[in-house]
This record gives structure tokens, C-alpha cells and sequence, in this order.
């Protein structure tokens, strides 16, 4: 069995060493003597949980500043969704394996992803070794006979499950309520059931969502996928920007878990007005997200941290709520707890997903408080070193293969958008 062993880096400010057998941490603590295949110097690093990047489209890394500086509908309408539907199998590949690069090279371990041809995302993840939860998107728009192909669609992509490796888990992933129909929801709830699978789904991303929903179905988004009877601990709301205080109670009730996607709401503007600590208050799981990378622009979930930190400080005009701690764990462990890993924390018997933060870097001195540095003062430009499933991804900030990766993404995206 395959061993590493990390010397002398910094955990929650005292110096230890990592026994990694495998995949899972073997041992932590001061000056261990085991014999390992790989002995990683740890000194002036410090060590942190792998990141868990809680919602993406991983794919649209190719459609990055493209259609910038638009209003959310037009953007999907005129740019998004016209470009997205001339992907090729090799397009998605190629953009999965640029996503797959750029989180690994901000520290990002796991990632949870909605997008079309799944297959060729899938391949990307197995090779880049990172995990990934990737759902197919799934529209019926309201259309009987789109909401039996979508059916016939995950019937066939579960079929085939059992070919994927280990880091990469299947989901459901219905749009939103507004392109998916009640009945498609209720549908893919029972389906979710039956395989113990978790849905990802886009809810209360805008005020027009909200306003629609409740013209449509005389309900507000939460309380209608209440009344569908479709709000589980199996649910996983991207957004939930237009929650109110009565609705947050229903999500913690049925366990439903929430991404919180910072960057894309501002630069969208969406909305600023997540409701993070109401919802941890009330015992509900939220963790952060980058969403794609043609709203966000990046997938660096350590800038990430600092923009859901700040922006929920502003809007309440509260510097007390949304510490930098509370970031890393939202990030690390509660993320992990999402995807349903034993993962997010540096323990013996967790799995070996972490990474080692540069701590020679100006972002770092002085180093009076760690996380605070990391949350507010770096991004994901400080990650030296990444480990997946026991495996070494980055070294030294080098993964292998990325000039390839660089070159032929940025290839096919100039390709795509000329066609």
C-alpha cells in the first residue's frame, strides 16, 4: 500500500507530521520515524482540509469572460445557452480538464457539478484525480414529452454508474422550477429516493424567480417545492438567495443542504442578501460555492471564503458575523458532509484529501492568526502542494500535463465560439 509522509508542517499552529497509507490519514502527530514511499518537507507550509467546491459547471471554464457585465436571463438566453448547446464531447472534456486544473492548482479536492454530456466530464475527473459529483442537467420545460426523454436520459446515465471509478459519484441535476415542471421534480424526488441519490438544484437565485414562482404557482420557490412534497435531506439548493424566515425553518425540517455562490451573485447581481447565519442557526448545512466559471470567473474557492465572509458582513453592517473559522469549516468540513465524505478534517482515519498553503508568501506575514490570512488576505495562488485519495496532484504548484491542458482548452473555446 502506497505511503506518504508530510515533516514538520503547521496544524492549527503547532508543528506535526502526516502518515498517509492509501488513501486515508494513517497517523498525526510530532515526529514521526515511519518509513514511507514519499516523505514531503512540510516546513514553512501549513496544512489544511481539500477544499469542496459545492456548485460549478465545471465546462463553461471555455465560455470564461465571454459574456460578461449582463443581466442573468439575457446572459443564459442570448450567450450561455445558444453556445452550450454546439459542445461537443470534446469540448466538455476539454473544458472539465481546464476546471479540474484550476481547482486542483486553488485546492480545491472535490467538486459538485451540473452540466450536459456527463460522460466526457467524467473522464476528465478520472484522469485529473480529483472527485466530483456531476449531475446532467435536466429541462422538460413544462413539455410532456421532454420530461419522458429527460426520464429515459437518467434511466440510461444510472445504468452505466457502475463504471465509474470511486472519486466520481453520480447526482440528479434538475435546472430550477422554472424550467423543470412540478411533476419532473416529484418524479426525479421519487428516483432520488430509490437510489439514494442527491439532487442539485437551482431555487431562489433572483427576485424575479421569486416573484415568477409566485404568479405561476401561487407560491414562493420554497414553499412550492414544499407542496410537491420534494424538499429532503437528498436536496442540495444552489443559491437560495430569496428565502424568507418562515422558509428557512422547512429546509432545516427536511435536511435540505444549501451552496452558497458569492461571486456569481454579485457579479450577476442577484441579490446580496444570503442568509448564511440564519441558516446555520437553524441547523441547516451550507456550504460554498464558485458556481461556472462564465458568472464567476474563476473557481478558487480561497477567494471564494473571503467574498461570502465580506458579504454577508456588509449587508448586515455586522464584522462580527461570518469569521474567517466559519468560512474554512463551510469550505472543508461541511462541504464534505454534503457530499457525504469522511473528509474536511486533518484526522487519523479521514481520507487523504488536503493541501499544504505556502506560508512564504506576503499574504502570510505577519502570520498572527493562519485562517484569517488565508480567508482574508490570499487567494488560491498559496497552494503548494494537493493530495486526493492519497494521491500527490500538485507538488511544488506543479500538476502534470498542464501546458497540454492550457493550450488545447483555450484551442477549442476560440474554436467554439466561432462556429
Amino acid at each position: 500500500m502506497k505511503t506518504i509522509l508530510i515533516k514538520g508542517v503547521q496544524l492549527k499552529g503547532t508543528s506535526a507530521d502526516i502518515y498517509i497509507e492509501g488513501k486515508y490519514i494513517k497517523q498525526v502527530a510530532a515526529d514521526l520515524t515511519l518509513a514511507a514511499d514519499k516523505v514531503i518537507d512540510g516546513s514553512r507550509k501549513a496544512v489544511i482540509p481539500g477544499l469542496v467546491n459545492t456548485h460549478s459547471h465545471a465546462p463553461m471554464t471555455l465560455l470564461r469572460g465571454f459574456a460578461d457585465d449582463m443581466k442573468l436571463f439575457p446572459w443564459l438566453e442570448q450567450k450561455i445557452w445558444p453556445n452550450e448547446a454546439k459542445m461537443t464531447h470534446e469540448d466538455v472534456y476539454w473544458g472539465a480538464k481546464l476546471a479540474c486544473l484550476e481547482m486542483i492548482k486553488s485546492g480545491t479536492t472535490t467538486f459538485f457539478d451540473m452540466y450536459q454530456k456527463t460522460e466526457a466530464i467524467a473522464e476528465a475527473v478520472e484522469e485529473a484525480g480529483i472527485r466530483g459529483i456531476l449531475s446532467a442537467v435536466c429541462f422538460d420545460h413544462f413539455k410532456p414529452e421532454l420530461a419522458e426523454s429527460g426520464k429515459q436520459n437518467i434511466r440510461k446515465q444510472f445504468q452505466k454508474a457502475d463504471k465509474y471509478g470511486e472519486r466520481i459519484r453520480l447526482s440528479l441535476g434538475p435546472h430550477a422550477i422554472y424550467t423543470v415542471s412540478g411533476d419532473m421534480l416529484q418524479w426525479i424526488d421519487r428516483f432520488s429516493a430509490e437510489h439514494n441519490l442527491l439532487i442539485q438544484l437551482h431555487l431562489a437565485e433572483t427576485e424575479s424567480e421569486r416573484e415568477n414562482a409566485v404568479k405561476q404557482f401561487g407560491l414562493t420557490p420554497v414553499r412550492y417545492l414544499h407542496k410537491l412534497g420534494v424538499l429532503s435531506s437528498r436536496l442540495l439548493i444552489a443559491h437560495a438567495l430569496y428565502v424568507d424566515d418562515e422558509e428557512i425553518p422547512m429546509l432545516a425540517d427536511h435536511g435540505v443542504k444549501v451552496a452558497h455562490n458569492p461571486a456569481s451573485n454579485m457579479k450577476l447581481a442577484s441579490g446580496d442578501r444570503f442568509k448564511f447565519a440564519e441558516m446555520k442557526r437553524a441547523g441547516i448545512t451550507v456550504g460554498i460555492g464558485t458556481d461556472g466559471c462564465s458568472s464567476s470567473n474563476n473557481l478558487d474557492m480561497v477567494e471564494a471564503m473571503k467574498l461570502a465572509s465580506l458579504l454577508g458582513k456588509v449587508w448586515r453592517k455586522d464584522p462580527e458575523v461570518l469569521t474567517a473559522d466559519e468560512m474554512l469549516y463551510a469550505a472543508t468540513e461541511a462541504g464534505a458532509s454534503i457530499a457525504g465524505l469522511n473528509a474536511g478534517r486533518i484526522e487519523e482515519g479521514c481520507l487523504a484529501d488536503l493541501c499544504l498553503v505556502d506560508l512564504h508568501a506576503p499574504a502570510f506575514v505577519p502570520n498572527f492568526n493562519f485562517v484569517s490570512n488565508l480567508v482574508y488576505a490570499a487567494n488560491g495562488s498559496c497552494i503548494d502542494t494537493v493530495i486526493c485519495n492519497g494521491e500527490v496532484l500538485m507538488e511544488n504548484r506543479k500538476v502534470q500535463g498542464e501546458d497540454e491542458i492550457l493550450e488545447e482548452a483555450g484551442r477549442i473555446a476560440f474554436r467554439l465560439i466561432k462556429s
